[in-house]
Formats: C-alpha cells, sequence, structure tokens
C-alpha cells in the first residue's frame, strides 16, 4: 500500500487533469457559443448559462476516473484526446444536475440558483408575458437535452482515435442508459414505493447503484481503460474497485445531504429531506425507528409544507435511529473493498495507483 506521506495532496490536480479538463470544456463552449450566436442573439443567456454552470464548480471527479483510468491502461499522459473525451463526462454531468435541480425542485446548486431558477428569474426581470415557472422548467428541460446531446458530440470529436472511441462507446452508451433509469427509479420510489416494506433498502441499492455508484466511479474508469485498449482482466478490475467505491461515494452524499454543512455542500441543510429522497440512509433509518416514529418520517419526508423547524425534528429522526452509524460503517467496509481490489489491479503504471488510492479517500472522506 502507498503510504500516505507520498500521496498527492488534490489527487484531482495531479497531472493538471483539472485545469486539462476546464480547458477542453472552456475550448467546446467557445465552439458551440458561435455556433448558437449565429442561430439567434437571444440564446446568449443560454449560452451563458451553460457556461456558467459547466465552468463555475464542480469537482470533475468523473474525469478524474476517467483520465486515471486510462493512465492505468497504459494511455499517454501527453494526449490531448483524453482530456477531451473526459470532458465528455462532466457534460453528462451537467445534464443530469440541471434535470435532476429541476425534479427535485431545488433552488441552488454550488450556492447560486440552479438553472430553472435563473430562467424564471430571466422571465420575471424582463417582464414577459405567462408563467415564469413553466418557462424556467421548459428552459431546464431543453438546456439540460443540449448538454446530453454535446456530451456525445464531444466524446466522438475527442481527437483521439475512431479505434478507441469505438472500443469505448459501448461502456459510455451503457453508462448514459443507466444513469436516466437509475434517476426514473429514483422518482419513482417517493411515489410508488413504501418505505416501510421489506423491499425498500433492495429498491433503495438498486437506485444508488444506477443512478450514482457505476456513473460516478466504475464506468468512468472502465471508458477511459477501454480508450486506451485496455485487457478485459484490468476492465473487471475496474470494476472491482469502482463499483463499492462508486456506492461509498453515494452514501457519504446521502450523509451530507440530510446533515452537510451548506457552506460546504452549496445545498440548504437537510436538502434530501424537503426533496423527499428515499435513500439507503432514510431505509435504514425507517427500521430503526419505533413504528410512529418511522410513519410519521414516512409520511413528512418531502412534504410541500415542510417548514424549516419540521427538517430539523426529521433531522433527528434519521439520527436517533442509528442510520447514519449504519451507513458509515457501510462507507468503511466498502472503501475497505475498494482499495483490496485496487491493490490486486493489474495497472500499467504504478503512478495510476497512486493516484487513484488518493481519488477514492477523497470521494468518500469528501475533502475538495
Amino acid at each position: 500500500m502507498t503510504s500516505s506521506s507520498s500521496r498527492p495532496a488534490n489527487p484531482i490536480d495531479v497531472e493538471g487533469v483539472r485545469m486539462r479538463v476546464n480547458g477542453a470544456l472552456g475550448e467546446f463552449m467557445d465552439g458551440q457559443a458561435v455556433l448558437l450566436g449565429k442561430i439567434s442573439p437571444q440564446l446568449g443567456p443560454a449560452v451563458d448559462a451553460l457556461r456558467d454552470f459547466l465552468l463555475d464548480g464542480g469537482k470533475r471527479l468523473r474525469p478524474a476516473f476517467c483520465y486515471w483510468g486510462w493512465r492505468g491502461a497504459g494511455g499517454d499522459a501527453a494526449s490531448a484526446g483524453i482530456e477531451h473525451a473526459a470532458a465528455a463526462l462532466e457534460l453528462l454531468q451537467a445534464s443530469a444536475l440541471v434535470h435532476d435541480d429541476l425534479m427535485d425542485r431545488s433552488d441552488t446548486r454550488r450556492g447560486v440558483p440552479s438553472v430553472h431558477r435563473r430562467f424564471e428569474a430571466l422571465h420575471r426581470d424582463s417582464g414577459w408575458r405567462g408563467d415564469r415557472e413553466q418557462f424556467g422548467a421548459s428552459a431546464a428541460v431543453l438546456l439540460g437535452d443540449l448538454l446530453l446531446i454535446w456530451c456525445d458530440e464531444l466524446f466522438l470529436r475527442s481527437g483521439l482515435s475512431a479505434e478507441a472511441v469505438l472500443r469505448a462507446k459501448p461502456a459510455f452508451d451503457l453508462m448514459r442508459t443507466e444513469v436516466m433509469v437509475g434517476q426514473y427509479l429514483d422518482v419513482l420510489e417517493p411515489v410508488a414505493g413504501d418505505s416501510t416494506d421489506e423491499g425498500a433498502l433492495e429498491r433503495a441499492q438498486t437506485v444508488l447503484h444506477y443512478k450514482s455508484a457505476k456513473y460516478t466511479i466504475e464506468r468512468p474508469l472502465q471508458v477511459g481503460a477501454l480508450l486506451a485498449g485496455a485487457s478485459p482482466e484490468l476492465v473487471a478490475a475496474y470494476s472491482d474497485f469502482g463499483l463499492p467505491l462508486g456506492e461509498a461515494f453515494q452514501l457519504r452524499d446521502d450523509l451530507l445531504g440530510v446533515f452537510g454543512d451548506p457552506a460546504v455542500t452549496g445545498k440548504p441543510a437537510g436538502d434530501d429531506l424537503r426533496e423527499g429522497k428515499r435513500t439507503l440512509l432514510v431505509a435504514h433509518a425507517m427500521r430503526g425507528l419505533p413504528a410512529a416514529d418511522a410513519r410519521h418520517l414516512d409520511e413528512r419526508l418531502g412534504a410541500p409544507d415542510l417548514a424549516a423547524e419540521e427538517v430539523t425534528v426529521l433531522r433527528e429522526l434519521v439520527e436517533r435511529s442509528g442510520a447514519p452509524e449504519r451507513v458509515e460503517a457501510r462507507i468503511e467496509e466498502l472503501l475497505r473493498q475498494s482499495l483490496a481490489a485496487l491493490e490486486a489491479a493489474p495497472l500499467a503504471d504504478p503512478a495510476a495507483r497512486t493516484v487513484l488510492l488518493a481519488l477514492a479517500e477523497a470521494a468518500t472522506v469528501r475533502r475538495y
């Protein structure tokens, strides 16, 4: 195992990955701004919103795993193509977040208005006719779709060989399918599921795997590896490393969604409770509470009239259930499993093992 003293302070910045991905996104947006400007000057606010959303903030975790999946498979560190292919994952992430914020009715993202709220404000400030909330929602759907189209465009035009792109495209497409159906199952659970029944834990686990765990780490690693021409053994090893790590990442996100500091998360405290997210944390809480408290949590979770004081009460119920401790223990177990798989993985470059170890810790401790 690599000693902690030799690990990079911020693994996303090793070999300039964050800067290179940001550069690729900026270059791509410059080209798209020219294209949209030729269509109509009225698209200026859309260009500004997408540029701001893509370039102001974002951890770049998925591009980092894609890049180091590439490096671990022997990919060239100097390749400009890999930074563009990895940046395509950030366009996919941006698309998912724009739609996610709309579905969750979130007011903010990274401490600033979410895209649908931004366009509601544009409608209001411009004195336009009609329903401003409907306009904001429509804009968010369309701009999220545009980002999804663009992620495919950037991936295909990365500059890597057609053979390399063809190798990785099935994994890239599977990743997009998985995140969309995972998102659907996440939307379905609050309206069709029963958080108190025996299947709730299994359903929450399915959502966790497909909406986040595979999409955040396992698939980006595999896409990078396949772009570099990795062996089936390494692709499988990346799955053994990435899937449990992705699950741990989402479990940490679930804890932050209930107990996180708004100054760190960019979201109001207890936002997941307002949005009614039926996470694994909530499923465990239902089983750790007395029946009356579990019913109260189930009934009030995501209620439209949920007041700030009630959010505090629900947070206290989750804490009293013992669910946070169970989730923390699961995170530690998953991290151990993931790191053992990384240690055994047949990586072509030892530097990649060091950075992937640091990325694993960053993803679960969430210091960045």
